[in-house]
């Protein structure tokens, strides 16, 4: 029992690992992308700089919840660490709902907003001088 609790601890510890690893080579692809977009609009290079950064933490945030599931299950089965990954988990799904109202501008159980059509410039919507 010992030798499989000591495996586990080891998977669980890879996929934290892991999860680390997500998030911040997310982060410099993100950093990368938004370097290269910079030179055409900022504030559209700006939004999806944090849109790519929020989409790397929240896919890190997944792996981090399962390595710490696996470490609570089998490794540490006590009420006391029940107690400490329900809190962790409580957190973590919180900050992974704000970071999609983020990154989408919705909650996540609602239906995305339509964007309105654009018009090309010139193209009549502009006030007559």
């Amino acid at each position: 029992m010992d030798a499989f609790r000591e495996f586990m601890g080891a998977v669980g510890l890879l996929i934290e690992v892991f999860g680390v690893l997500v998030i911040v080579i997310g982060m410099m692809i993100a950093t990368a992308r938004f370097l290269f977009r910079r030179q055409s609009a900022s504030v559209e290079s700006y939004q999806g700089y944090r849109q790519d950064v929020g989409r790397a933490i929240l896919l890190g945030l997944e792996f981090l919840i399962a390595g710490d599931i696996i470490h609570t299950v089998a490794v540490r089965p006590t009420l006391e660490s029940v107690v400490v990954l329900g809190v962790i988990v409580a957190i973590r799904v919180l900050l992974g709902i704000a970071l999609h109202l983020e990154i989408e501008g919705h909650w996540p159980w609602q239906p995305p907003h339509p964007e309105p059509p654009r018009q090309p410039p010139g193209s009549g919507d502009e006030p007559a001088r």
